[in-house]
């Protein structure tokens, strides 16, 4: 089995409310989430209103195909126009079991 992981740093530089930041990650955590069927969450700040961190992951049996869906899905994301900026993107690919 492989995990792929995908972690964007988006900074949210005009922001001032939880509920602004949560508007912008519903929008892109929906889309991103029915368009590539991969889990994707909000996995770090929480609390900080400015920066949003958002994981996104893909299993599969082939490391390929893996990194092949988290690079379609940072492409759709660049695309996004939403009121962020993507400002860091870490990518990792697991072997399990």
């Amino acid at each position: 089995m492989v995990v792929g992981c995908l972690r964007l740093t988006l900074t949210l530089a005009e922001n001032r409310s939880l509920k602004g930041k949560r508007a912008v990650l519903r929008r892109l955590v929906d889309r991103v989430g029915h368009k590539f069927n991969v889990a994707v969450a909000e996995v770090e700040t929480q609390d900080d209103l400015q920066v949003a961190t958002v994981g996104i992951v893909c299993v599969s049996n082939d490391a390929k195909h893996c990194h092949a869906v988290l690079m379609k899905v940072l492409n759709f994301v660049e695309g996004l126009h939403v009121d962020a900026e993507l400002t860091d993107v870490e990518t990792e690919i697991l072997h399990a079991l």
